[in-house]
């Protein structure tokens, strides 16, 4: 009954993967134990694989870039877009620690975005903008890009384990993200189920726990170091995938130490191949 029941699984995973058809499920809705006893152990004993989004599986900047472009050709902006996106992305954190002290409650990625928006339409002159055109501006971080060779890693990833975002975006954002980008999660994973950010350890582990599993059967994939230490000290095993253009070309990351973290890999094919997928 067992095999039976693996080799229907793994039918149904065929035919997801030809038709195109994703699975956008919350958490709480998988059967999670009976995914990961379908996957075959590895060398290093994880069952499922969760992705940091931004940088990691898609390309903010270049996206962030494009969209600002679209809108100045509209409006007639003169605006260093890549600048523009810089400072977008760098009110990310800071906004999020509002929420972490507890100045703001807790409050969802998308609002936050739209917080840093207002202040930066003000500092950039992006005068006459209507409400419903910042609201469609501020939907540009829903609409990001993949890397070129996200679909296909994450294709081959997905056969041999359970794979999920673990973002520090909401729910809706990771959806549409997936969506717009055609990607195939098992599930969505987000700050929002554990409401505390990362690199709260609670964030982290709230993978584990939603999934039915070990800390350290989890593998938490990011091109952030910052990120993959915080994981690290809850108890993920960890993957760094070196994205150097996440910043621009003029402007490239140095990646750390090969042997810091359980994985190290050049992209999401080499992180497959390292994994046996």
């Amino acid at each position: 009954m067992a095999l039976n029941n693996l080799r229907t699984s793994l039918l149904n995973r065929r035919r997801f993967l030809k038709f195109g058809v994703g699975t956008f499920l919350l958490a709480p809705q998988l059967n999670t134990g009976a995914l990961a006893a379908s996957r075959q152990s590895n060398k290093l004993g994880v069952h499922a694989l969760v992705f940091d989004v931004f940088g990691t599986v898609v390309d903010w900047r270049g996206s962030i870039i494009r969209e600002g472009q679209l809108l100045g050709e509209r409006k007639g902006f003169s605006v260093d877009w890549g600048l523009f996106a810089d400072r977008w992305r760098a009110g990310y954190g800071p906004s999020m620690n509002r929420v972490r002290s507890g100045e703001l409650p807790w409050t969802k990625l998308d609002k936050l975005h739209r917080m840093v928006l207002d202040e930066l339409v003000l500092e950039f002159g992006l005068s006459g903008l209507s409400e419903a055109e910042l609201v469609e501006f501020n939907l540009a971080w829903h609409r990001l890009s993949p890397w070129p060779d996200t679909l296909a890693g994450l294709n081959r990833l997905r056969n041999e384990y359970v794979i999920a975002s673990l973002s520090n975006g909401n729910v809706s954002l990771l959806v549409d993200i997936a969506k717009n980008a055609g990607i195939q999660w098992d599930t969505v994973l987000s700050a929002e189920l554990s409401r505390h950010y990362k690199p709260d350890p609670e964030a982290y582990l709230k993978a584990p726990e939603l999934l039915s599993l070990a800390p350290e059967q989890v593998l938490m994939v990011a091109t952030h170091p910052s990120d993959l230490r915080s994981a690290a000290d809850s108890g993920l095993k960890t993957a760094y995938v070196h994205r150097a253009l996440e910043r621009g070309a003029e402007n490239p990351k140095t990646p750390p130490q090969r042997d810091e973290f359980d994985l190290f890999a050049d992209d999401f094919i080499d992180l497959a191949q390292q994994l046996g997928a």
